[in-house]
């Protein structure tokens, strides 16, 4: 217990629940929500996806929404905190998704830093007509193949520089703390990034061609619903969008105040991330449309994703499109607004984590993990091999990372701890909408399931053919090495003891969240019946055994 020697330092919080909800959805909407969802959707049968895609939704992703809000706001802790605070055995699981932020954290930095340079070169078209993909390769990442150099030490200046700057933006934002970085920033860069969005779908619908785009990306293939592998890309999509198991929500709900209506906050962000989702299609096959006009194709013939629809495929928009200037600024403008707002929500899984067990002051927790995280950074993402790096360390982090941890998580908590009734007691008494034993059967039954099967195809295909075509010895260190590794240290964090600074209690069984006031009804929780409180303990301490 702390004592007076050892005070614990006052936790965070966020202001209200407005600014938890502007930054839960601002963590939500990331890039994948622009340049993957589209190509997704359009690949999975067009508007007939969006069948596959809202079942995922709801029988999914907002469960285990749900399912992370529960555990921050009941345990009130970082990730390894609150797994700590519900059993001791499962403090791991916390560290490994915090473990996987610090692999994301690394490569998303430099992300934006492609985004933030691609919207100054938008305004001049640096590239040149018909010169974007040499652009982006060879004049701005100079890429190197690592069968042949192996991991380059050549520094790109052009790479290196915005690198810096994005570090530096973060790092005093995350500084700030909760309240004042984390909120406001969320406050501002979000509805800012809707009005640009917004803007850029306007502008792209008036190009011409952008019918033809979206008549390619809203025309129902309805022989796509008898594909299994259809349905498994929508659940996997929908997975991945809203940011569960990166500790992300976990960290953030334990910043609420007690009484706050979770359920009603989680389907709020849900539902905004999906909506941003489907105006990103709009926009993006809009601009598709004009683009295979122009070249005198079908759409399906310039249709991509990710980095080769941000640094290739719209930079030859922005070069024939009249105005294209302004769609390129928006575009890569969002990305950067997008990229920084997802972030600090990464970075703030780490910092928290570290800050709950050593119990430091906020500033020198930040300091301490941010700046390493960029030189390591530096190191691997502003060289000549920086693309073949993102790429290996994104596809196993995500896998075998995400993935993993969040079907052993729902494992454990479900059939191991047997934890799901206190959570949904947690949720339904501070929410407005309900859950009931149906969110239990889809977290501990179908959520296994699906995550099963997807990792289960991940791994399948990873081994039946090296990934990418690189070499072993370079899957062996940022693929299956870097996956077990975090793995490995997750669990030697967990033997580390905790500060007698921090926020942890000695107790195994710590609970202070059954007292009565904390079931009365206020503004944000609707009108919730006041539920007969039991004997402190007797319900939840098993909860926290």
């Amino acid at each position: 217990m702390a004592t007076a020697t050892t005070q614990t330092p006052k936790r965070e919080a966020f202001g209200s629940r407005n600014v938890f909800i502007l930054s839960a959805i601002g963590s939500a909407v990331g890039l994948g929500n622009i340049w993957r969802f589209p190509y997704v959707a359009y690949e999975g049968g067009g508007g007939a996806f969006l069948i596959p895609y809202l079942c995922a939704l709801l029988t999914a992703g907002i469960p285990l929404l749900f399912f992370d809000y529960a555990i921050g706001h009941r345990f009130r802790g970082s990730a390894p905190l609150a797994f700590r605070r519900m059993h001791r055995r499962a403090e791991p699981l916390g560290w490994w998704q915090v473990l996987i932020c610090v692999v994301i954290a690394v490569y998303y930095a430099v992300i934006i830093a492609w985004a933030a340079m691609y919207t100054w070169f938008s305004a001049q078209l640096t590239w040149g007509p018909g010169n974007e993909n040499d652009f982006f390769f060879i004049d701005f990442l100079r890429s190197a193949d690592v069968a042949e150099t192996g991991i380059s030490t050549e520094f790109v200046p052009q790479v290196g520089i915005p690198l810096v700057v994005v570090w530096l933006i973060v790092i005093v934002i995350m500084a700030l703390g909760v309240k004042r970085g984390i909120g406001r920033a969320n406050m501002i860069l979000m509805p800012l990034l809707t009005v640009m969005f917004a803007i850029l779908v306007v502008q792209s619908l008036f190009l011409p061609g952008a019918m033809d785009g979206l008549n390619a990306f809203f025309t129902p293939n309805w022989e796509a619903l008898g594909d299994p592998a259809v349905w498994a890309s929508a659940y996997g999509h929908i997975f991945f969008s809203l940011s569960v198991a990166f500790g992300i929500m976990v960290t953030y709900s334990s910043y609420l105040k007690r009484k706050t209506d979770l359920t009603g906050s989680g389907l709020v962000v849900a539902f905004a991330n999906s909506g941003f989702e489907i105006l990103a299609g709009i926009g993006v096959f809009a601009a598709l449309g004009f683009m295979a006009q122009a070249q005198g194709t079908e759409v399906a013939g310039v249709a991509s994703s990710g980095i080769g629809l941000a640094f290739i495929a719209f930079p030859t928009i922005v070069s024939q499109a009249a105005g294209g200037s302004i769609i390129g600024v928006l575009f890569f403008g969002a990305l950067v607004f997008a990229g920084v707002t997802s972030l600090i929500s990464i970075l703030e899984v780490i910092v928290a984590a570290l800050q709950d067990k050593l119990g430091w002051a906020r500033i020198r927790t930040t300091l301490t993990v941010s700046i390493p995280l960029a030189i390591v950074s530096m190191a691997l993402f502003s060289t000549t091999t920086a693309l073949s790096v993102l790429d290996t360390a994104d596809a196993f982090v995500n896998a075998f990372g995400i993935m993993a941890v969040a079907l052993v998580a729902v494992i454990v908590v479900a059939w191991l701890l047997h934890k799901l009734p206190a959570l949904v007691e947690h949720l339904d008494r501070r929410s407005s909408f309900r859950v009931g034993r149906f969110w239990m059967l889809l977290v501990g039954a179908l959520a296994p399931l699906v995550l099963g099967y997807l990792l289960v195809t991940e791994l399948i295909s990873k081994i039946s053919e090296p990934y990418g075509g690189y070499p072993g010895w370079f899957l062996a260190v940022f693929g299956w090495g870097m996956v077990i590794a975090l793995v490995a240290i997750a669990l030697l964090l967990s033997a580390l003891p905790w500060s007698g600074r921090s926020h942890a209690k000695d107790d195994p069984e710590y609970d202070e969240f059954l007292t009565e006031e904390d079931y009365e009804p206020d503004a944000e929780t609707s009108s919730i019946p006041l539920i007969t409180t039991p004997e402190p303990g007797a319900t939840e301490k098993g909860a926290g055994a």
